[in-house]
């Protein structure tokens, strides 16, 4: 299984409360071209089957993050979780 890692620590360290990354940028960080599944919005929704555990999914909330993806699939907005929120566990 390919590791999300990269992604998980850049988005640790952000201090914004909201980001945008294009496809590239996540590829360039990751070191590999994501699926083709990474099209569909759902495969970055963190609420969309949250009894899957999904490794992109799993970086991000571990981060503090949401990740949605673009409309028109040329990236993904990260918004930083409300600290009162609890984070969802697998």
């Amino acid at each position: 299984m390919k590791s999300y890692e990269p992604l998980r620590e850049y988005l640790a360290q952000q201090t914004v409360p909201e980001l945008v990354l294009s496809i590239a940028a996540i590829e360039e960080m990751l070191g590999f071209d994501l699926p083709r599944a990474a099209q569909r919005a759902a495969w970055w929704d963190s609420t969309y089957a949250p009894d899957e555990q999904m490794p992109q999914r799993e970086a991000c909330l571990a981060a503090g993050y949401i990740a949605t993806r673009l409309p028109d699939g040329s990236g993904v907005r990260f918004r930083r979780m409300k600290a009162d929120r609890p984070r969802w566990r697998g």
